[in-house]
């Protein structure tokens, strides 16, 4: 075989989905991950958000909000204890990271990583207690469409931040943006 510079610092890469096209990550006790795809028809596409009869939603959609974020920008850490998110890429492209922190789970420090836009949708379920967040890692604004289980507590939100560039963060989370 021949030799090149560097080949000791190489490493293999790991394709996303087995040889059927199935995810090849092991999801987080409780997180949930819905493929969807683009249909095209005669004057474009669509693509289905959300839909009762999928097992994904276990819960009504009690409200749906959209956040904007900017190119190269992150959001993390958010965390909830009563929430569930339901979060859906409806334009651009991101990087969600989820982290599970709960001691008892047998999934306890776990990370899982989806890598979700317009040309690969789907619909990521995060319950409550797991560290979440996501970096638009696409050239335009990421938008995303959140159909929270419950709804936003104006006098006590169930919202917690943790920063993601804090060391606090850095101790607790094994995931480096």
């Amino acid at each position: 075989m021949t030799r090149i510079l560097g080949e000791a610092e190489l490493t293999r890469k790991q394709s996303a989905v087995d040889e059927h096209g199935s995810s090849r990550t092991v999801p987080i006790e409780g997180v949930r991950f819905r493929a969807t795809r683009p249909v095209a028809h005669e004057d474009g596409y669509l693509t289905e958000v959300a839909r009762t009869s999928w097992e994904t939603l276990d819960s009504p959609i009690v409200q749906v909000h959209v956040t904007t974020t900017f190119p190269e920008r992150i959001r993390a850490w958010g965390i909830h204890r009563a929430v569930t998110d339901r979060l859906f890429v409806a334009a651009g492209l991101v990087t969600f990271v989820v982290f599970d922190g709960r001691e008892e789970s047998p999934t306890f420090g776990r990370v899982n990583q989806f890598v979700v836009g317009q040309l690969n949708p789907g619909l990521l379920v995060i319950p409550p207690n797991l560290y979440h967040g996501w970096k638009n890692i696409g050239p335009a604004d990421a938008v995303i469409i959140n159909m929270p289980d419950r709804m936003y507590d104006y006098e006590a939100p169930d919202a917690f931040d943790l920063s993601w560039d804090s060391e606090a963060a850095r101790r607790t989370i094994p995931h480096r943006w």
